[in-house]
């Protein structure tokens, strides 16, 4: 990647207090947090280019994640054949991380690293296109509340 815009500096990537444990059959199965486009338009999931997930300093392995929009889930590792999955600029994706017994309660460093290439912005003779920088970092709190 040559250069990545970013074309807000806003604290809006990682929707605050969206942290939370989910349970399946009422036993915590994990957890999750909202994400938000940081553009003026929305993209196709297919032209994300680069995305991870880090908790507390640990990378969270890409096959524990669930990236959830329409009502649909995709693992980052589909991203590149979802080419038919708009992601609007108005709503946030939900990202599940699979991990029994979810996150303790209290306070936890959450960091998204996610690039994607603006497809109407051309750079390059290799059909290279623009990069935007779509990172984000929160400190949150998580209270261990099924339902809530």
């Amino acid at each position: 990647m040559k250069y990545a815009k970013k074309l807000n500096n806003l604290d809006n990537v990682i929707v605050r207090d969206s942290l939370k444990n989910f349970y399946v059959n009422g036993k915590k199965y994990g957890y999750q947090f909202e994400l938000k486009l940081d553009y003026y338009r929305g993209h196709f999931l297919s032209v994300i280019d680069e995305f991870e997930v880090h908790v507390d300093g640990e990378r969270v392995p890409d096959e524990h994640i669930k990236f959830c929009i329409n009502g649909k889930a995709f693992s980052p590792i589909e991203f590149d054949k979802c080419y038919s999955e708009f992601w609007p600029v108005t709503e946030a994706a939900v990202i599940k991380v699979i991990a029994p017994g979810g996150l303790a309660e209290g306070e936890h460093q959450v960091d998204v690293i996610m690039y994607y290439r603006s497809p109407y912005m051309p750079i390059g003779d290799n059909h290279e296109y623009m990069a935007i920088d779509n990172c984000g970092s929160r400190k949150m709190v998580i209270t261990d509340q099924e339902g809530k």
